[in-house]
């Protein structure tokens, strides 16, 4: 009877659930989600081919005509690039600092068995609790007097680097974990040093976690807005900075306005996009690590 029942309750169950995956209010519900996350951004990308007149005369219409100057009165402007180039000079070396230290931290807390290795992996953990912000005039001390790096990249990207550190081992340890040990064994009977494992195998086979913790780390960092508000002036300003100047010099220009905060959008945007799979393939490694 058991045997003949439980099918026919697997059924049901897969029906209810099927059922309920219809059900017509959460397709609703995502469509509202989904409108207010994007209507915004979208005001913003079709503002951007309007002209202040149009924008004056009917604020939430469509651009008539399409008017280009206000992107290309931008894109031609030198404190945009410039703006972008620190962005992206910051972005690259916290990006580049969060996974080589990053992997280094996650490595002998994944493989290594030692005395107090759950308490440092805490220690890890905790730090995903402290906010930059309660160490803004410390960090401005330590970085301005103490290193003598106030007013550069690497300035804004060693406090960028340290606060993403403990997401990626987070991230990474359970992925590190998870490959398995035969192939360490195997590679230290050929020959291969523990160090010439971590650099020639550990490393090639960790890489979708390493793509997603850089990808995190560089997003993170290139809509950060604190640090660099603190530590940067004048030209070497970042680019969300550079946002903030152009909406407060030039106020009377909303399309402007729209087109530069356009552009400094997209960088992030298409970055983020393109590298989507790989995120979710090392999240999901991780997961199961």
């Amino acid at each position: 009877m058991t045997a003949t029942t439980l099918p026919g309750t697997r059924v049901r169950r897969r029906a209810r659930r099927d059922a309920k995956s219809r059900n017509p209010l959460l397709y609703v519900a995502a469509l509202v989600v989904v409108a207010l996350s994007l209507g915004p951004v979208l005001v913003g990308v079709i503002g951007g081919f309007r002209t202040n007149a149009q924008l004056a005369e009917d604020p939430a219409g469509l651009p008539d005509p399409w008017v280009l100057d206000n992107y290309l009165n931008v894109i031609t402007g030198a404190e945009f690039w410039r703006y972008t180039l620190n962005s992206t000079a910051i972005a690259l070396i916290t990006t580049g600092l969060v996974v080589l230290l990053g992997v280094m931290a996650a490595y002998p807390l994944a493989r290594y068995r030692f005395r107090g290795r759950e308490a440092l992996f805490t220690i890890f953990v905790m730090g995903l609790l402290f906010p930059a912000t309660v160490a803004i005039i410390p960090l401005f001390i330590i970085v301005t007097r103490d290193l003598g790096l106030g007013n550069t990249w690497w300035g804004v990207a060693l406090p960028q680097a340290a606060f993403a550190l403990p997401l990626t081992v987070v991230i990474l340890r359970p992925f590190l974990a998870a490959i398995p040990t035969e192939i360490e064994e195997a590679a230290l009977l050929d020959g291969a040093s523990r160090l010439g494992f971590f650099w020639r195998i550990l490393l090639p086979l960790s890489g979708p976690g390493m793509v997603t913790v850089g990808v995190l780390a560089f997003v993170t960092s290139w809509n950060n807005y604190m640090l660099p508000l603190l530590l940067l002036q004048d030209r070497m300003r970042t680019l969300p900075l550079g946002v903030a100047d152009f909406s407060s010099e030039h106020a009377a220009d909303i399309a402007g306005v729209y087109a530069f905060t356009t552009l400094a959008m997209i960088p992030a945007l298409v970055f983020f996009l393109a590298m989507q799979k790989r995120i979710v393939n090392g999240l999901q490694g991780a997961v199961k690590g």
